[in-house]
């Protein structure tokens, strides 16, 4: 048989042929997730493809996510036609403060290794961690998938991503994300395919897995995974080769108005932020929150004069283990704001929105101008643990 990456080899396996890169193939869905930015125009398209019934209720999922909580009666609205849809077709509704799409799917066991996943959100390439092939798609594409339970799509080719040595302390999954998009690019990986190889791949945690696939379609990557039972053939054809040696990578940041504007976190040292933002499905698991607490200590332990710290778990299985080892308790204790969790705060369409004019540090995905809903703010990416020290000092750190 012909060597085969993990890609191909699960798109043949749900399109019922061998698939390679560049083929238009027909695959049918596994999991299929929409949210309230983007599932009322999915209803809309089903309704208008002639849907009566869902393809099967059991997998399709909306979450409540971006709009959380609603406050306008348009958002509000929003959600109350999902609400009605998921009632009267029998699908699944992860209401408001249950967290994000795609991590809530993590959370409760719903993707497995060997899955096609498709979701409205773009981050849906997250569960690629787990061993699934997971895309973004858009409203028409979800509605279909809806329907019919099939998706079509160009077999991607793919980057063979090598992970060697061990990080260093004080650098995060963050840090190597940021690193790999930046050398990569924000086009570089576009419509491709990034699988993780290497002999650093046992040693990282599922949560770091999916910190590093959450960053990669910030490279334009169609789909990112980790091994799973499909694992890519020796003799597969790759596209091309990227190594990356974990022992030589230093603490990153990226700094406005792109993710792949990516230097060394000592090159932005000393700069003033008004705005630490801690969370999302980038940085927002318990150990992101435990990460940025230590640093937060070490650099003192107390808020700095004129900073707004502000919390985000990235689901409600999140929220409550940091509520319940004492982490949450300590951060709102030195003043920090708890925002609901999903999306909002960091795409800006909900929760707290910076001032003007001010420079943000986030554990978040994208920096785009307009991106936390105030083009006149300059936001910068790092790790929790930077963005736990800059809370505390005021300023972007030189290390961690």
């Amino acid at each position: 048989m012909t060597p085969q990456t993990a890609s191909e080899k699960i798109l043949s396996a749900h399109c019922g042929q061998p698939a390679r890169a560049g083929e238009i193939v027909i695959c049918r869905v596994d999991c299929v997730i929409g949210t309230d930015g983007s599932g009322p125009m999915a209803i809309d398209y089903f309704g208008q493809m002639g849907g009566r019934a869902l393809f099967d209720p059991s997998r399709v999922f909306f979450s409540l996510d971006h709009y959380a909580p609603p406050d306008t009666p348009e958002t509000k609205a929003f959600h109350r036609r999902i609400r009605d849809f998921a009632a009267a077709h029998g699908a699944t509704v992860f209401d408001v403060g249950e967290g994000i799409s795609h991590q809530v799917v993590v959370d409760r066991r719903l993707v497995r290794a060997g899955d096609l996943v498709v979701g409205a959100d773009s981050h849906t390439v997250t569960c690629g961690a787990l061993g699934a092939f997971a895309i973004g798609v858009g409203s028409s594409d979800l509605a279909a998938a809806m329907l019919t339970g099939k998706i079509w799509l160009r077999v991607p080719e793919t980057i063979r991503v090598v992970l060697r040595g061990r990080r260093p302390a004080g650098v995060a999954a963050k840090d190597v994300a940021l690193k790999l998009v930046g050398e990569i690019g924000a086009d570089g990986a576009n419509y491709q395919a990034i699988e993780f190889h290497g002999d650093a791949v046992p040693e990282i945690s599922m949560d770091d897995r999916l910190v590093l696939c959450n960053l990669m379609v910030e490279a334009g990557a169609k789909a990112a995974m980790f091994p799973g039972p499909d694992a890519s053939d020796a003799q597969a054809d790759f596209i091309r080769e990227a190594v990356c040696d974990l022992s030589l990578v230093a603490p990153q940041i990226a700094r406005p108005h792109a993710p792949d504007n990516v230097v060394a976190l000592r090159e932005a040292a000393g700069i003033p932020v008004q705005m630490v933002f801690i969370g999302t499905c980038t940085g927002g698991r318990a150990g992101d929150f435990r990460d940025a607490w230590s640093a937060f200590t070490r650099a003192g332990g107390r808020l700095a004069d004129g900073v707004q710290l502000v919390l985000t778990p990235a689901s409600r299985d999140v929220h409550d283990e940091i509520a319940a080892d004492g982490t949450l308790e300590r951060f709102l204790a030195a003043g920090a704001t708890l925002t609901e969790t999903g999306c909002g705060a960091c795409c800006g369409t909900s929760g707290v929105i910076p001032g003007d004019g001010m420079t943000v540090l986030s554990t978040a995905n994208r920096n785009f101008k307009g991106r936390m809903g105030n083009a006149t703010a300059e936001i910068y990416l790092a790790s929790p643990a930077a963005c736990g020290a800059a809370a505390a000092t005021g300023r972007i750190p030189a290390a961690i």
